[in-house]
């Protein structure tokens, strides 16, 4: 009996007890749950030059390496082109050597005017010679002395005249010309090589390495610069993106760490860390929900990425996370 008149009290207390942890969980608010989704970097690429689609090595689903030729334009435009620059270059290279350099028989024409100058120059000298001691024996007229001088005169000019054409002609052109030439040739020079980058774009790679997600591309297509041909993602390296109000950030930073689960994977949880946290524009600011007592709250973008390789995830998958949890 006494026995009893003991257990009937604990059993209250124990009964009491039940329910008040019952009505605790009933009343409790549930966890905060917030959605985001699988993200990852998605390159569009695009020909830089415009050109027909003459081979195509990759379809959508296809794996690709960064550097991957993934399709091959064509354009007899651009071949022309690189044709044209190549031959100009040989030109102005070509005159370029002309300029700098004479033919060895005009060089050996004004070196022969030389020395027939200078031979007048010696005849008239001796004429000279001789009508003076001619004079002095009254054999000669100072009219003849006179003429012998004005001829012994013409003739040093013109072998003046005849040694500055020697040098001229071994100098070649003028600096002036020849800096032009060579200012031609780099023209040229320079011309050829942007045909050859232009030629080398119908070329077309995969920038980095991923999956081909989408293909506008079809053979014989033609194509302008910058429309898009390819769409590759990295699907190596996703990360998770969640779109919070400021007021559940509750001191995130950089460096936190949470746990999410993908319902396309399974229920696992996944350890993933904050790499960013960034206000969104004004037009993604959550509004009061009353006139008078509430103001706007900010949105931001908090992207996490996964601690551990995690093998599956695809861009636009759902990801959860019990924020109450965090």
């Amino acid at each position: 009996m006494t026995a009893t008149r003991i257990l009937r009290p604990v059993i209250a207390i124990a009964v009491l007890a039940a329910l008040g942890i019952l009505l605790w969980l009933a009343t409790r608010p549930p966890p905060l749950i917030v959605q985001g989704e699988v993200s990852a970097n998605r390159v569009d690429i695009s020909p830089r030059v415009s050109g027909r689609i003459a081979k195509l090595n990759v379809d959508v689903g296809d794996s690709v390496e960064a550097s991957t030729v993934i399709a091959e334009l064509e354009s007899p435009e651009l071949t022309a082109a690189l044709h044209m620059a190549q031959a100009a270059l040989a030109v102005s290279e070509a005159d370029l050597i002309r300029v700098n350099s004479t033919r060895p028989e005009t060089i050996d024409a004004a070196n022969a005017e030389l020395a027939a100058a200078a031979a007048d120059v010696t005849l008239y000298q001796e004429e000279s010679a001789r009508q003076a001691r001619l004079i002095t024996t009254g054999a000669s007229t100072q009219a003849q002395v006179d003429q012998t001088a004005r001829n012994l005169e013409a003739a040093i000019r013109k072998r003046e005249s005849a040694e500055a054409n020697v040098r001229l002609v071994v100098a070649g052109s003028s600096k002036e010309e020849k800096a032009l030439a060579a200012a031609q040739v780099e023209q040229a020079r320079a011309s050829l090589n942007q045909q050859q980058v232009n030629v080398s774009e119908l070329t077309i790679h995969a920038p980095i390495s991923g999956q081909v997600t989408t293909r506008v591309a079809e053979l014989g297509e033609n194509f302008s610069a910058g429309a898009p041909l390819f769409s590759i993602i990295d699907i190596q390296n996703p990360w998770f993106t969640f779109n919070l109000r400021e007021d559940l950030l509750k001191g995130l930073k950089i460096g936190d760490g949470f746990d999410v689960v993908v319902p396309a994977i399974g229920p696992d949880r996944i350890a993933v860390k904050v790499t960013m946290i960034n206000a969104q524009g004004q037009y993604a600011t959550w509004r009061a929900t009353r006139a008078t007592g509430d103001f706007d709250l900010r949105t931001f973008e908090v992207r996490a990425v996964p601690v551990n390789p995690m093998n599956g995830l695809r861009p636009g998958m759902s990801a959860i996370a019990a924020w109450s949890e965090r």
